[in-house]
């Protein structure tokens, strides 16, 4: 009855070994993925690391520190839900380990108190028991046969439990040792979580510096939007204005001329003309007054940042820093005129025609001077970010002229 308790523990405890075995076995692939996942999303965070660090750099690109911010913040989150996915397997693991002790403990309390009633029973019964005297005391050579195997498999069987317990003791102190290095990894997974975390409340903060660095920069961007864009209307009514005086001018001169005599005012008449003529005849083949980069504002209505509507009477070109400003065709130079923005302005006329070179740098023409095509005006004004901004208007009378019709 002892021997088949003893043996019904030994299956129980196998059973649980392999039981135990499997579910170790699925854990370790389980913890090998979230450990690949984990190197996968340090090694992201590195390279963000490292692109952040070219964006800071470039202080005009803010947006993209921004992005690169909240995917870094990202990543941080994946990775320490990646360490808690790790921390909670530990726990399963742990409690799996002791309650793996617990029960192998158990199996080894009762089989040494089994083992220890057995010696005591047999210690007791020692002059009972002597093996000669129960061989000879037999009715036949079967029965004696029988007792010496008996006593030959309970010594096998005695030997073996013995070692079963030594056994057991030796897995229950490999068990605990696998206890104490879960334990290990435990304690230190949580140090790596307090540092993660730190991190993750330390990018959060640098992302709403940034974000708050960056809606300021916005404030002020649209500042000089606006700002821009108000000069702008200021500069299309001063030209406008400047149009204007000219043609009055024009017509105070034509009559004034009329007064003084008909050839004189005649000739006057006919050179504007033919001026006139001659600029019309050269419709879309004029030459641009700028070897520009970009066309930054085409001619006609549109919407600007602040949400309302304005006029380009001409053509905004980006030219290169100090590009120099030829004239499209001959003319007078009839005006030169400083811009709202502290730029220089020329106007020339061609006969009913008049051409408009705005938000120059340097002119070197003067009010009144004959120019040539092509013939130098001056430089493009460059800014401070070292780009230079020009705008070309072309005016029939009173009315502006879309300056794409009429360039090659």
């Amino acid at each position: 009855m002892k021997i088949s308790y003893i043996r019904a523990l030994v299956c129980v405890s196998i059973f649980f070994n392999f039981q135990f075995s499997i579910f170790n076995s699925a854990q370790a692939q389980s913890k090998q993925q979230l450990e690949k996942d984990r190197a996968q999303v340090e090694q992201e965070i590195k390279k963000l690391n490292a692109d952040l660090g070219k964006a800071k750099k470039n202080s005009k690109n803010s947006q993209r520190q921004l992005q690169l911010l909240e995917e870094k913040i990202k990543q941080r989150t994946r990775l320490i839900n990646n360490i808690n996915g790790q921390l909670n397997m530990l726990d399963i693991q742990m409690s799996q380990t002791q309650d793996s002790i617990t029960l192998m403990r158990s199996q080894v309390d009762s089989m040494k108190r089994e083992y220890a009633h057995v010696v005591r029973v047999l210690y007791g019964e020692r002059d009972a028991l002597d093996k000669l005297v129960l061989l000879l005391d037999t009715k036949s050579y079967n029965t004696a046969y029988l007792r010496t195997k008996y006593f030959r498999d309970y010594s096998r069987y005695r030997r073996r439990q013995a070692a079963f317990i030594r056994q057991k003791e030796e897995e229950l102190n490999e068990v605990g040792v696998q206890l104490a290095r879960q334990q290990q990894e435990t304690t230190s997974l949580l140090a790596q979580e307090r540092r993660q975390k730190d991190q993750l409340s330390q990018e959060r903060k640098e992302h709403q510096q940034s974000l708050d660095k960056s809606k300021q920069k916005e404030k002020l961007l649209q500042q000089q939007i606006d700002k821009k864009e108000k000069q702008k209307r200021q500069l299309q009514q001063q030209i406008q204005k400047i149009i204007n005086e000219e043609i009055a001018k024009a017509q105070k001169e034509k009559k004034a001329a009329a007064g003084a005599g008909a050839g004189k005012s005649s000739s006057a008449s006919t050179a504007d003309v033919a001026l006139s003529n001659d600029f019309a005849s050269n419709k879309g083949r004029l030459p641009w007054p700028v070897f520009y980069t970009k066309v930054l504002r085409e001619y006609g209505k549109y919407t600007h940042a602040s949400g309302g509507q304005n006029m380009n009477s001409g053509i905004d070109l980006q030219c290169k820093s100090g590009t120099s400003v030829q004239a499209v065709f001959g003319g007078t130079v009839s005006r030169v005129f400083t811009c709202p923005n502290g730029t220089k302005g020329i106007i020339v006329r061609h006969g009913d025609y008049m051409t408009v070179y705005a938000n120059m740098g340097t002119v070197a023409v003067k009010e009144g001077a004959k120019v040539g095509t092509k013939q130098n005006l001056g430089t493009v004004y460059t800014n401070d970010e070292g780009v230079g901004e020009f705008s070309f208007q072309l005016w029939k009378g009173t009315t502006s002229q879309n300056p794409r019709s009429w360039l090659r």
